[in-house]
């Protein structure tokens, strides 16, 4: 697993835009009076969107205010779980996961891309300030192996050359579609439906 640090950068203030505490405050309301501090990682995840990627200590900070939970136990939250970016990412964000699956139908080869397109070393910023890239435990896509999560996307059954052309694409700043690079649906098999082909005995 990659070492995660704090940035040294930060900036002094943060506070959610009006969008932003909307959705907030509708997951603040789902939960029973005491227990607003249970919607924590909701929150940080919002603060992680709004804010290009990555959470501020200010923004700890103002999610610890507005939930009435001390800043500390805000801290323990995101420096606890992965999904949470402590440092600036970039406005692309690039997991590739190398987990056996993965890695025997040539995930590494994802990683040359991204070392060749982004930065030789993870959680480096590309020079165009825009995207960085990482190694990450499996993502759930075992089927559409290799792959690459960017942001909130899945981009599936890809070799290298499809991935220099994605992270092309982004770092230029672009959005390429997302899905499957060999033209399934989901994770049909590749030579289209074998079973409950019949409508009537499905």
């Amino acid at each position: 697993m990659t070492l995660r640090r704090i940035s040294k950068e930060q900036p002094e203030n943060f506070e959610f835009t009006k969008e932003s505490l909307d959705e907030a405050n509708k997951i603040i309301a789902r939960y029973p009076n005491g227990k607003q501090q249970s919607a924590v990682m909701a929150l940080l995840y919002i603060a992680q969107k709004q804010h290009d990627n990555w959470i501020p200590l200010s923004a700890m900070k103002y999610i610890g205010k507005l939930l009435d939970m001390p800043y500390v136990k805000v801290y323990e939250v995101a420096t606890f779980y992965t999904m949470y970016n402590l440092s600036p990412v970039g406005k692309h964000f690039v997991q590739v996961c190398t987990t056996t699956p993965c890695m025997i139908r040539g995930a590494y080869k994802i990683v040359e891309a991204c070392k060749e397109k982004i930065s030789e070393n993870e959680n480096e910023l590309v020079k165009e300030k825009n995207c960085s890239w990482m190694e990450v435990e499996c993502l759930g896509a075992c089927i559409n192996a290799p792959m690459m999560q960017i942001n909130e996307n899945y981009y599936e059954d890809l070799d290298k050359e499809k991935a220099l052309k994605i992270l092309d694409d982004i770092i230029a700043g672009k959005t390429p579609k997302h899905g499957s690079f060999r033209g399934r649906l989901n994770s049909e098999p590749e030579n289209n439906r074998k079973t409950l082909l019949d409508v009537k005995n499905a």
